[in-house]
This record gives structure tokens, C-alpha cells and sequence, in this order.
């Protein structure tokens, strides 16, 4: 019996009723698929999910009432009184208690998904407190705090790997992202530039590798869990990269970046609808909906963005969204003819 949303029960009767109509399976199939099908009367998985949101966020809500208690002000005072070396080694051992505990949950819950996440997040954020602690005790002053990040994305990328938790590799592929962008300019003494490329064109290439790593993911079996997480997040580094070089360019300087004329980085935008349209055609091409995703939210965003660059002022709004319009219905219609096409013939097929 598989366990169906009403969404989905609908979507799939519909299916079926289709298979009969086209003579694909005869009534008693039908019936018998039918029968395997359970809709769900309510969603209680999601009524999990947004339960244990809401309790991270009341425990934010409490740790602020917290420092509105005097007894409780004493107390934090006395504790974190202690020297920053203790209170790393306190907040070490707690996260350390918190992921055996988290560790030994999973395997005897495995199905309390989101209970065992809720605690690995407070894993996490004691993992950071005790990393921050860390880089108090270890400061010397030089500001090479970047070393820190990638303690915690090797940490959490162990403890991800570990249990294995897709949310805790999200914190570790974050940390990563902060530990590359903090590096390099750390390395370049916090200048505009590194390797000639200042942020958001290093992020450009952080995330294509980071997509690209993605796609080896399918070949190593510990790491296959990880791929979907590693390809999304690759995509938005990439993308949202993208986007802000579109706009300024390779510009460290915001005085530089006013004196240049915007047409000048119009090759930028053009980059960005490129890799924007390959991520959409991968995406038909290989039926994945992440990459179409990407690359169509990305395209309109880059569309409406150049617009207002380039044409609020000297083009008629109408004028303008007529053109949208008359460009994505050709598009519409072309793929409207190739989808015809290749289902018709599928259709006329099994008729035959």
C-alpha cells in the first residue's frame, strides 16, 4: 500500500485513467493499482516539519527572554565569566554529548526525521559557539579568523558523512562557501581583488566547481546522499554570483564601478542569460527540474534587471513587457510543437 498526499493520489488516478482510456492495462489492472493506493486524510509529516521550525524559533525567542531575567542575567555573567579556552572546551563537550545522543536516536528512530534533525542543529550551533570560543583563545591579531570556517565545514562535513545528515552537509558546504570568501581576501589583504578577480567573480567560479563536483557525487557511494543537496547550492552560488557581476562587473570599487557606463557591462548580463539558457536546456534535456528551475527564475531576473538598467527610462513599459511577451511565446510555441510532436507519434504508436 503506498501512502499518497491527495495531490498526489489525484495526479496518479488520473494517470491510471489515462492508461485504460489508451488501453495500456485492462479494468482489473486498474483496480488492482487503485486498491495498492492510500491517500492520506492529513499531512502530519508536514505538520512535523513546520512544528520542529517553529520550536527553533521559540528557542531563539527564549534564549532573548532569557536576558530579561535578572537571576538568569547572574548567571550567564558568572558563567561566561570563564576564560575562552574553558567555555570552547564546555561547548565542545556539550555538542559532543548532543551528537551522541543525536547518533544513538537515529538508529533506534530511524522514521523521527525531524526530531533527530531538531537536535543535530543544536549539535551545531554548540560546534560553532565552541569554534568561535576557539578563535578567542587562539587570536593573536592578525585576523586570519577564515581558518576557523574551515574547521567547522571539515567538522561538519565528518559529522554529515557520520550519520549521515543532509542538513548538517548544508552547514558544512556554508561554512565552506564563507571559509573561500574569507580566505581569499584575507590572502589578497582584504583588497577588491584576488587572481584579478574581485568577490563575485570568485563566487562565479566557487560555484561552478561546486555544481560540477556535484555531478561525481553519483560515483562514490557515501557521497551519493549528498549529491542533490551539493548540486542545488553549487547552482545558487553560481547563479546569485552571476547576477550580482551583471551588474557591476569585475569592480572593487564603488567610486570606479559609478564612473563606468553601464552598456560596458552589458557582456557580463549576456554571460549570465547564456548559462541561464544552458541550465534550462540541460534541464529539459536530462527532465531535471532543478536546473530548469534555476534557469528560468535566473533568466527573467536577469531580464527584469537589465530592463530597469537599460530601459526604464527610454522605453515605454508596454513597450517593453510586449516584447517579453512576444519573445517567450515564440519559445512556448516552438516547444509546444516539439512536445506535440514526440508525444503524438508516442500516441499514435500504441494505438497501432
Amino acid at each position: 500500500m503506498i501512502g499518497l498526499s491527495k495531490k498526489q493520489g489525484k495526479f496518479l488516478k488520473e494517470v491510471i485513467d489515462q492508461w485504460e482510456e489508451d488501453e495500456v492495462i485492462n479494468e482489473s489492472e486498474k483496480k488492482k493499482l487503485e486498491d495498492s493506493i492510500e491517500i492520506r486524510s492529513f499531512e502530519w509529516k508536514k505538520l512535523a516539519e513546520y512544528s520542529f521550525w517553529i520550536a527553533m524559533v521559540c528557542i531563539v525567542i527564549a534564549f532573548g527572554a532569557m536576558f530579561a531575567d535578572k537571576l538568569l542575567i547572574d548567571l550567564v555573567e558568572k558563567i561566561f565569566s570563564s576564560s575562552n579556552f574553558t567555555l570552547c572546551i564546555l561547548f565542545a563537550v556539550i555538542a559532543l554529548a548532543i551528537y551522541y545522543w543525536a547518533y544513538k536516536r537515529s538508529h533506534k528512530y530511524p522514521n523521527k526525521v525531524y526530531s533527530n534533525e531538531f537536535i543535530l542543529i543544536m549539535a551545531i550551533l554548540s560546534t560553532a559557539t565552541s569554534i568561535g570560543y576557539l578563535g578567542m583563545t587562539l587570536d593573536n591579531g592578525n585576523g586570519h579568523f577564515s581558518v576557523l570556517l574551515l574547521i567547522a565545514a571539515i567538522i561538519y562535513a565528518l559529522i554529515g558523512l557520520l550519520f549521515p545528515s543532509k542538513l548538517v552537509w548544508i552547514f558544512a558546504i556554508l561554512s565552506l562557501g564563507a571559509w573561500f570568501g574569507a580566505e581569499t581576501g584575507y590572502v589578497s589583504g582584504w583588497g577588491a581583488y584576488y587572481l584579478g578577480m574581485n568577490y563575485p567573480l570568485r563566487f562565479v567560479v566557487f560555484g561552478a566547481i561546486l555544481t560540477g563536483l556535484s555531478f561525481l557525487f553519483d560515483r562514490i557511494s557515501f557521497l551519493q546522499t549528498f549529491r542533490k543537496s551539493t548540486y542545488i547550492l553549487g547552482l545558487l552560488y553560481l547563479f546569485i554570483a552571476l547576477w550580482i557581476l551583471s551588474i557591476f562587473g569585475n569592480y572593487g570599487d564603488v567610486d570606479e564601478w559609478f564612473d563606468v557606463k553601464q552598456i560596458s557591462l552589458i557582456w557580463y548580463g549576456v554571460i549570465f542569460g547564456l548559462v541561464a539558457i544552458i541550465a534550462i536546456w540541460w534541464g529539459l534535456k536530462q527532465d531535471d527540474y532543478t536546473s530548469r528551475s534555476f534557469g528560468l527564475t535566473f533568466l527573467f531576473i536577469n531580464l527584469y534587471t537589465k530592463y530597469f538598467e537599460y530601459f526604464w527610462d527610454a522605453m515605454h513599459k508596454a513597450i517593453f513587457f510586449l516584447i517579453l511577451a512576444g519573445t517567450f511565446w515564440l519559445i512556448g510555441n516552438n516547444a509546444e510543437k516539439i512536445w506535440n510532436l514526440k508525444f503524438l507519434n508516442r500516441k499514435e504508436i500504441l494505438e497501432d
